[in-house]
């Protein structure tokens, strides 16, 4: 019985500490354009250590699997999130009137659809081993295979793409 909620425990740990990470980069950009380097090292810093806590939780949870599993897991995951949490998410938004809501509920909606096209085409071809490049919109979060003239979810330039 006391397992069971050891892994709930590391379930939740894993939980806090990957939002942690995240929250703690924003504050690191911030802290940034602010020219607050101190801050913003400290606040990266932590960040990785919060990624490094939660990697770990996930990993002794047994929730690390092989990549074929983990694809799956991640079409899964991003397949909810645009078919359900993002659908509803963006009814009560508009309800509210919360452009500024629905516009980010949006772009990641559209960006999690793209995102589980990929991750299904790399486990078809989860056994090919030409390397493949992929590149992000800092703005929406989409991911192509190429760089674009434009985003085609937000319309951010080619050039802004990050290279993976």
């Amino acid at each position: 019985m006391s397992e069971n909620k050891t892994l709930k425990n590391l379930l939740s740990a894993f939980a806090g500490e990957s939002q942690a990470n995240r929250k703690y980069a924003a504050y690191a950009k911030k802290a940034e354009a602010e020219g607050k380097i101190n801050a913003a090292k400290l606040f990266k810093a932590a960040s990785d250590a919060e990624a490094l806590h939660a990697q770990k939780h996930l990993e002794v949870a047994g929730k690390i699997l092989s990549t074929a599993e983990n694809l799956q897991d991640a079409v899964n995951g991003e397949t909810y999130e645009f078919d359900s949490m993002y659908p509803e998410f963006l009814k009560l938004a508009e309800e509210e009137g919360n452009k500024d809501a629905i516009r980010t509920f949006t772009l990641a909606m559209e960006a999690e659809k793209v995102h589980a096209k990929l991750y299904k085409e790399a486990l078809e071809k989860i056994d090919e081993t030409e390397e493949v490049f992929y590149y992000l919109c800092p703005v929406c979060g989409n991911i192509e295979k190429s760089v674009p003239e434009k985003c085609s979810i937000c319309g951010v330039p080619g050039s802004k793409f990050i290279k993976y």
